[in-house]
């Protein structure tokens, strides 16, 4: 059991998010946190995103909907679910290109599909001991000693 999971940008490289986190909430501790920083769309990918080998190694192709993304995450049962930060990822015409034609990008562009990097936390409920709780007040944004 941990206090603490982190990642950054992996978790839409696993195809079934919501085993993914299950995972995470079976290796935390009660009262044990995460922060995962991972991509999420507002909006759709055109099939032709979806299926570029570079768009998935870019954790764009992999991406769930933000919405669907915090469900999964609330769903387990986590609590204090928050998203920290967001912002918007701009992915270059001239890569876009690469996947799509003319129309294509005028038509995806047009949609105002969105690609954003998110930053979550959230915590497992239960039952916390003293050296958990002042591992938390450490280790949240603003804490004394990180």
């Amino acid at each position: 059991m941990v206090d603490v999971v982190v990642s950054n940008c992996v978790l839409n490289l696993v195809p079934d998010k919501r085993q993914a986190f299950s995972e995470v909430l079976r290796v935390l501790k009660p009262g044990g946190r995460f922060s995962i920083s991972d991509v999420v769309l507002h909006g759709e990918l055109p099939a032709a995103l979806k299926e570029a080998a570079a768009m998935y190694a870019g954790c764009v192709a992999g991406a769930l909907q933000e919405d669907e993304y915090l469900s999964i995450i609330q769903g387990l049962g986590f609590a204090d679910v928050k998203v920290e930060k967001r912002k918007p990822i701009t992915v270059p015409d001239d890569i876009l290109r690469n996947f799509l034609g003319s129309a294509e990008l005028a038509s995806f562009k047009a949609a105002g599909t969105g690609i954003f990097s998110i930053t979550v936390s959230a915590v497992k409920p239960g039952l916390v001991d003293q050296k958990t709780s002042e591992s938390q007040a450490c280790c949240t944004p603003g804490g004394s000693c990180c």
